[in-house]
């Protein structure tokens, strides 16, 4: 059994006028930013992603699908952080750390 319901944009709009939806929930956290908080900020793009053939315990796949859209970015993720750790690990032992 499920709720998910389709609607159009119409209705959502609608449901927006109405005072069904909301921009931001009146119980949402809110933090206050120092001035100047962003004036260093600067962009980071990530290098374009290289589209692989991988084949994958089903498994391990169906672990990261359970959670929903974007699987292989999470998956992507746990390769990413599994190489920084790899990384750090190898720099520590060559410069003695």
């Amino acid at each position: 059994m499920t709720n998910i319901k389709n609607i159009s944009l119409d209705e959502i709009r609608a449901m927006k006028d109405s005072g069904q939806l909301k921009d931001t929930p009146e119980d949402a956290p809110t933090k206050d930013m120092p001035d100047g908080f962003w004036d260093d900020a600067k962009v980071v793009k990530r290098a374009k992603k290289k589209s692989v053939h991988l084949r994958i315990d089903p498994d391990v796949l169906e672990f990261f699908q359970a959670d929903g859209p974007g699987h292989l970015t999470r998956m992507n993720d746990v390769l990413r952080s599994y190489m920084i750790a790899k990384k750090e690990k190898s720099h520590h032992q060559h410069s003695g750390d």
